[in-house]
C-alpha cells in the first residue's frame, strides 16, 4: 500500500512510498514497514529508531528530527499510528458501532451482557476483553484488557468482515493513559465504579480517574452511575449526552426497584420514564443489579426494546470467574471470582454473607510488583466479613510471596477472624477442600477467569477449577 493512502498529509516525495506494515515496535520490523515512534511509560520508541531501520523500515514516523533521509516528523505520534493502523485495515471502526466500557469492577461483566442483549435482538457482535476477545461465537485470546493500536483494527477489521454490527470493548485505564483507543469514536461509553487500584501506575487516585474519564471525551452517549461519587464527576463534565443508573436513587434516569437477592440471583424492576422491565438475573449480588443495569441502559438508549432487553439478560448465564459456582455435588459450596480489589473483595463476600450457610471461608492472596497499600485494606474485608480466611498467594510476580501476605496480615492483626496461612495456592484450595464443613461457602478470589499464576518470571499453569476436582477426589 503506497504511503498516501495510508497518512492524509503525507509529504510529496513520501507519496509513492510502498509500505508493508505498520509497527510501534522496533522488534517486529520487517522490510518495507513504516515504524511509528512511540513514548510509553517504560520505553521510548524514538530510541529504537535505528534499530527498526536496521530491521528494514522504509520510513520512520517521529516527533523530532531524528537526522534520517526518510523519516516524517509529526506533531503527535500516537495520533499518527492510530491513522496509520486505521488506514491500513481499511478504517473498520467507522463502520461498527464501538461501545467502551471503564471502571474498576464490573467491566467484564457488563461487556459479556450487552454482547447477549445485542446478539439476542439480531445483531452479530464483536467483543474485546480480560478474558477472551470473540467476533461472534469465534474466540481470540486476550493478553491485555485492552489491545495494543494495531492489534486493536486488526480485531475490528476481523470483525467487519465477520459482519459484525457492534463492538463491545473492555477500555482500561492503561490503555486510555497510553492512548491505546486513538482514532475510536464511541457510540456509548459506560461508567461502572471507581475504587483503589493500580495504583502502582497511575500513582494516585486523582491520576487513576483523569486516566478513566478521557474515554467520555470519545463518545455521543455517556451511561453512569449515578450512586458513585466518580461518576457524578463525570456527569458535571461531560460534553455528550448522558444517561445514568441507580439502585437507591430516583434522581437518575433508571432505577433498581423492588430488589430482591436470592442465592443463585437478583431480581429487581428497572424502572425509567414511562417505562418498567423486570429483570431476573442467574447471577447474584447487588453489583450484579449495577452491572445489568449497566448493560441494559446503554441498549435501551441505543435504540434496543426494553422487552428484548430484558428477555436477553433473564436468559444470560454466568461469567467464567465472576461470582462462578463450581460443581462439587457435595454439602458445601465452591465460588470462584476475580476480585482483587478491596472493593471487588467486599462485594463479593457481602453477596454470599447473607445466604443461608454454616460458615463463610475466603481463600486469596495480593499480586506482586502491584499497589501494595491496597494489600492490608483487603486483610482487614476479609477477616471482617467471612468467617473463616485463608491467606496464600496470588500472582506473586518478582516479589517475596511471604511479604506480600505479611502486607495482607497487617490489616488483620486486631480482628479475631480464624485464618490459616499457606503460601502455596494448590496446596491452600487443597487444605480449604478438605477442611469443608457442610453448609459452608468457600470463596476462592483474584484468579476469576484466569488459568495461570506468575511466580518470579514464570507463568506456570493454574486452573482452579482443575485443582478443585482433584482435591474432590482425595
Amino acid at each position: 500500500m503506497k504511503l498516501k493512502d495510508l497518512m492524509l498529509n503525507c509529504p510529496k516525495k513520501f507519496c509513492e512510498l510502498e509500505i508493508s506494515g505498520v509497527t510501534d515496535d522496533s522488534r517486529k520490523v520487517s522490510e518495507g514497514n513504516a515504524f511509528v515512534c512511540v513514548k510509553g511509560p517504560v520505553a521510548d520508541g524514538h530510541d529504537y529508531a535505528n534499530k527498526a531501520l536496521e530491521n528494514g523500515a522504509a520510513i520512520i514516523v517521529t516527533e523530532r528530527d531524528l537526522g534520517f533521509e526518510n523519516q516524517i516528523v509529526v506533531d503527535d505520534t500516537h495520533r499518527a499510528l492510530a491513522e496509520l493502523c486505521g488506514a491500513w485495515f481499511g478504517n473498520p471502526q467507522k463502520k461498527l458501532r464501538v461501545i467502551g466500557v471503564t471502571g474498576t469492577n464490573g467491566k467484564t461483566s457488563v461487556c459479556y451482557m450487552l454482547k447477549k442483549i445485542f446478539e439476542h435482538s439480531g445483531y452479530k457482535t464483536g467483543l474485546l476483553g480480560t478474558v477472551q476477545n470473540m467476533i461472534g461465537d469465534e474466540v481470540y485470546p486476550s493478553k491485555n484488557t485492552t489491545p495494543g493500536v494495531f492489534e486493536l483494527y486488526s480485531l475490528f477489521a476481523k470483525m467487519v468482515d465477520a459482519g459484525c454490527e457492534y463492538a463491545v470493548m473492555e477500555v482500561s485505564s492503561h490503555a486510555l493513559d497510553q492512548r491505546r483507543v486513538e482514532g475510536v469514536r464511541f457510540a456509548a461509553a459506560i461508567f461502572t465504579n471507581l475504587t483503589q487500584d493500580h495504583l502502582d501506575y497511575h500513582g494516585n487516585m486523582e491520576n487513576y480517574f483523569e486516566a478513566k474519564r478521557l474515554l467520555f471525551s470519545l463518545c455521543d452517549l455517556a451511561v453512569v452511575n449515578y450512586d458513585d461519587e466518580y461518576g457524578k464527576r463525570i456527569i458535571e463534565n461531560s460534553g455528550c449526552k448522558v444517561a445514568t443508573y441507580s439502585a437507591v436513587s430516583n434522581e437518575s434516569t433508571y432505577t433498581a426497584k423492588s430488589i430482591k437477592y436470592r442465592p443463585d440471583g437478583v431480581d429487581y424492576e428497572m424502572v425509567g420514564f414511562g417505562l418498567i422491565g423486570r429483570v431476573k438475573l442467574k447471577t447474584a449480588g447487588k453489583f450484579s443489579v449495577y452491572n445489568s443495569l449497566a448493560a441494559a441502559v446503554c441498549a435501551k438508549e441505543l435504540g434496543m426494546p426494553l422487552n428484548e432487553v430484558t428477555d436477553a439478560l433473564n436468559s444470560l448465564e454466568g461469567v467464567k470467574g465472576r461470582a462462578e459456582v463450581v460443581p462439587t455435588n457435595r454439602d458445601f459450596t465452591v465460588i470462584i471470582d476475580y476480585a482483587h480489589t478491596p472493593d471487588g473483595l467486599q462485594n463479593i463476600l457481602n453477596t454470599f454473607r447473607e445466604c443461608p450457610k454454616n460458615r463463610l471461608v475466603v481463600l486469596f492472596g495480593c499480586g506482586g510488583d502491584r499497589d501494595k497499600t491496597k494489600r492490608p485494606k483487603m486483610g482487614t474485608v476479609a477477616a471482617r466479613l467471612a468467617d473463616y480466611v485463608i491467606v496464600t498467594s496470588d500472582n506473586p510476580r518478582t516479589e517475596e510471596p511471604k511479604a506480600i501476605i505479611n502486607d495482607i496480615l497487617e490489616g488483620m492483626k486486631d480482628i479475631p477472624t480464624p485464618k490459616k496461612v499457606i503460601e502455596n495456592r494448590i496446596e491452600a484450595i487443597n487444605f480449604a477442600i478438605a477442611n469443608a464443613k457442610p453448609g459452608d461457602i468457600i470463596v476462592l478470589a483474584g484468579k476469576g477467569h484466569e488459568t495461570y499464576q506468575i511466580i518470579g518470571t514464570e507463568t506456570i499453569h493454574l486452573d482452579e477449577r482443575e485443582v478443585i476436582a482433584e482435591a474432590l477426589e482425595k
